[in-house]
């Protein structure tokens, strides 16, 4: 029996998930959370063997809870299902050791295969995502502009980054001009938008 963790903050998905997996004589659903920080607690209190989790959730996303699963839970293997089919994100999936990667357009039954694979020790990754991914370039910013983008991106004004991080005001406009040329962008929010989609913040 394979058991299943479903981490989907939608509820009529996360149902329809349920009752999706609850027709497979193999497959159990042993947990199904709406919220990204129960998902570790959860996995730890049930022991499923794959977990099956949404990229947009509230609180901790999925691929942040994707890396605490794989250290505090290695045997759970993780399947990242998403409506967001962002290269970068599949990417971020590698780095946070995910299994496999589909998009929620898929069929019904490409999902019940796609645990019974991670399940087997399997990879998973949607083919047009895969494609996407490989003409990605190499992420261009320093971790101090990324550090400075994702705290714009957050609302925070220059001198209040220049403040928490310990820099001048100064060296925060050089970053922030410096990411947004890197990027080829417009403007800081479309640098901070082309950084995300990108998966690099």
């Amino acid at each position: 029996m394979i058991r299943v963790l479903i981490a989907e903050d939608v509820l009529i998905l996360r149902e329809a998930l349920v009752a999706l997996l609850g027709y497979e004589e193999d497959i159990e659903v042993v947990a199904a959370l709406g919220s990204g920080d129960a998902i570790v607690p959860a996995a730890l209190a049930h022991r499923p063997d794959v977990a099956v989790l949404d990229i947009d959730l509230p609180v901790v996303d999925g691929l942040d809870a994707a890396a605490e699963l794989h250290t505090r839970l290695p045997d759970c293997r993780v399947l990242i299902l998403t409506a967001l089919g962002r290269p970068g994100n599949l990417r971020r999936g590698v780095e946070a050791h995910v299994s496999g990667f589909m998009l929620k357009d898929s069929r019904p039954q490409e999902l019940v295969s796609a645990i019974r694979d991670v399940a087997a020790g399997r990879r998973i990754v949607d083919q047009q995502l895969a494609y996407a991914a490989l003409g990605l370039p190499a992420n261009p910013l320093t971790d101090r502009e990324a550090d400075v983008l994702r705290l714009t991106g957050a609302g925070a004004a220059p001198r209040d980054i220049a403040r928490d991080l310990h820099l001048s005001y100064g060296t925060v406009r050089n970053y922030l001009a410096s990411a947004v040329t890197k990027l080829n962008a417009r403007t800081r929010q479309d640098a901070i938008r082309i950084a995300t989609e990108a998966g690099w913040l």
